[in-house]
Formats: C-alpha cells, sequence, structure tokens
C-alpha cells in the first residue's frame, strides 16, 4: 500500500511531529485542523478552508468526506457553525460527531477532523 504524506507548513506539524493529511487504502486522513479569528465561525471557516486545501491536494474534495469530528471546548458554540458546515458539505453530508472537550490552547474554539475517499 502506498502511502502519501501532505504538509501544510503550519507551525504545529514540525512541532508534534505530524502532518496535515495522510492518504492512504484508499482514504485521505485530514489531521484535527483549528484555525484562526477571533469567533468560533471564523475560526470553522479558516479551519475548513485548509482541511479543503489539503483534500484539493490529495485529488479529494468535501463531497468525497465520509466522516467528520468536530471539537469544541463549549458544546453552545457549535450552533453557529451549522450553516457554515452545511453550506460546505452540501448534498454530501458525512457521517459526524461532536465532542466537547479542551483543546490545545485556550484561544482556539473548534478544531475539525475528517475522512474522505482519496
Amino acid at each position: 500500500m502506498t502511502i502519501r504524506r501532505i504538509h501544510s507548513g503550519g507551525p504545529f506539524e514540525a512541532k508534534i511531529g505530524y502532518c496535515r493529511a495522510v492518504v492512504a487504502g484508499g482514504f485521505v486522513h485530514v489531521a484535527g485542523t483549528v484555525g484562526q479569528g477571533d469567533t468560533v465561525t471564523e475560526q470553522c471557516r479558516a479551519a475548513l478552508d485548509v482541511i479543503g486545501k489539503a483534500l484539493a491536494e490529495a485529488g479529494s474534495g468535501f463531497d468525497k468526506a465520509v466522516r467528520v469530528n468536530y471539537y469544541l471546548p463549549d458544546a453552545a458554540e457549535f450552533e453557529p457553525c451549522w450553516p457554515i458546515l452545511s453550506e460546505v458539505f452540501g448534498d454530501n453530508p458525512p457521517a459526524a460527531t461532536m465532542v466537547e472537550c479542551n483543546l490545545i490552547d485556550p484561544k482556539y474554539r473548534i478544531e475539525i477532523e475528517l475522512t474522505a475517499i482519496a
């Protein structure tokens, strides 16, 4: 099986020792991704932009997503993201889970992890 690693150049990739996405076994596994911004919706859009670029580099896209996990320190902040997620996934929504938990830095309001077909 061929494994291809996709790097986005984010600062945590080198510090922690991971890559943005791994293409293997017919799937694209995108690492948990946070985005920049002051609000949960700004961070959600920014994270999805980074994920979208990794998917494109892997020859995939949001329409091929099969699983997505959302991690938020405050579950009440998830609802404002729903319209953004509906827009991004459109008629091809993946299976999804939302977990309330601490993130790597308190400034982050959402982290998104996704698996798609390559």
